[in-house]
């Protein structure tokens, strides 16, 4: 596959643009793979990349029931920051962050990170202690972030109101290398690495049953015939619960509506990302002008992929006591994703008691951030059986009562 560059730029421009090849290679299934990955989505074409770039596997499919990157990586706010509470959860966010900061050159293709930095807004005297205890974990972690006082927050924002009578900013928990990336580029990007190692991307293939013999996994049944493999990997996200009844077994997740909105756009007004999970909402500026807008999950199991006007009545009131000028905004366009939500609110990297089943999900509202890590560590996973990264995050911590509890240490609104 032909490299891109600025030397590639020009010489196409040269031949009027007619040179450029498929992003990726559009393939029949084979009768057999090494490796089967369900879900053409951020964490499945991560993981299949680097099951070819660590490990050397490369006869690997990805199959994808609707378009790539349909689901939740094309659904999503596109924040990026790695400052969790809990030792498990700051290894894999931070080992994501820290990839995410070469994966254009990595993959040869711009998925437009921006380290822009990310402020955790403190408004209650609990948010103050909670967030300077997480300073001081990530601090023991590795993980580079600070406590700032409001002064600091109102100069990193100054179109913040900061002296709201009932939301007042207190502080904040600052990672001036957290940011924000282009999520359709991400997906896209793998997608052509993986393509260029010869893996087969097949879409509109929808995985209709998981094949065994011996407690052992053989292959999938889909909409364009039987498939079979040695491992088989499923990376769902809110259609996980599903795909693992096919493969005999149960999941401890609820499925559930993540809503989001973007605003008209508009000059350049903020540089930076906020979160304020006391009045369950985030706000960053798109390179496009719009305010990118997200909240807490719906209070209800749904699958639904629509938004709706009470929840973005609600997130946008309590965002207005914080940035009064998105007042006179107009709403562009909303949307929502279908996350998968633990009872711990961790993801599950996993064995399965089906043998050479391995699942990936439970990422619930943060799973755009974890893309490079969660992939890094579950083709580990599926390539070796053991990967650090992903130990602590097996589905037997649920039967052993030994949860990664981030339901509030992870600051935002579950």
């Amino acid at each position: 596959m032909k490299r891109y560059s600025a030397f590639a730029i020009a010489r196409e421009a040269a031949n009027y643009h007619q040179g450029w090849e498929r992003a990726w290679a559009k393939r029949a299934p084979k009768k057999r793979y090494d490796a089967i990955i369900i879900g053409a989505g951020g964490h499945g074409l991560a993981s299949a990349y680097y099951l070819g770039k660590n490990h050397g596997i490369t006869n690997v499919a990805v199959l994808e029931k609707g378009w790539l990157g349909g689901g939740n990586t094309g659904r999503n706010t596109t924040i990026i920051r790695s400052n969790y509470l809990q030792d498990p959860s700051a290894a894999i966010y931070e080992k994501a962050r820290s990839l995410y900061e070469t994966l254009s050159q990595d993959l040869n293709y711009n998925v437009m990170f921006s380290p822009r930095g990310v402020i955790m807004l403190a408004q209650t005297h609990h948010e103050v202690r909670g967030y300077q205890r997480t300073a001081h974990a990530n601090a023991l972690q590795g993980v580079k972030t600070e406590w700032i006082g409001p002064e600091r927050v109102k100069q990193l924002c100054p179109i913040m109101n900061i002296e709201g009578p009932r939301y007042p900013v207190l502080g904040g928990l600052w990672q001036a290398r957290g940011g924000t990336a282009r999520h359709d580029a991400v997906a896209w990007g793998y997608a052509r690495a993986c393509s260029d190692m010869g893996m087969d991307i097949i879409q509109q293939c929808e995985v209709t049953g998981v094949t065994s013999e011996g407690g052992k996994v053989t292959g999938v049944q889909t909409s364009l015939g039987d498939i079979g493999c040695n491992s088989l990997g499923i990376v769902v996200a809110g259609h996980s619960s599903h795909v693992a009844e096919m493969a005999g077994f149960r999941l401890p997740i609820e499925s559930v509506a993540l809503q989001a909105l973007v605003s008209e756009p508009i000059k350049p007004c903020m540089d930076v990302v906020v979160m304020a999970n006391t009045v369950h909402g985030y706000m960053s500026q798109s390179d496009k002008g719009e305010m990118v807008i997200g909240g807490g999950t719906d209070g209800y199991n749904n699958y639904t992929q629509r938004g709706s006007f009470h929840h973005i009545e609600e997130t946008v009131r309590a965002l207005i006591e914080t940035f009064p000028m998105i007042s006179r905004l107009k709403m562009l366009r909303q949307w929502g994703g279908i996350v998968d939500v633990t009872g711990d609110r961790s993801p599950i990297l996993s064995k399965t008691p089906l043998e050479g089943c391995y699942i990936n999900c439970g990422w619930g509202t943060g799973g755009f951030k974890a893309i490079p890590g969660s992939g890094f560590g579950f083709a580990e996973l599926m390539a070796k059986g053991y990967s650090p990264l992903t130990a602590e995050f097996g589905m037997e911590r649920f039967r052993e009562g030994r949860f990664i509890d981030e339901s509030v240490a992870a600051g935002v609104a579950h």
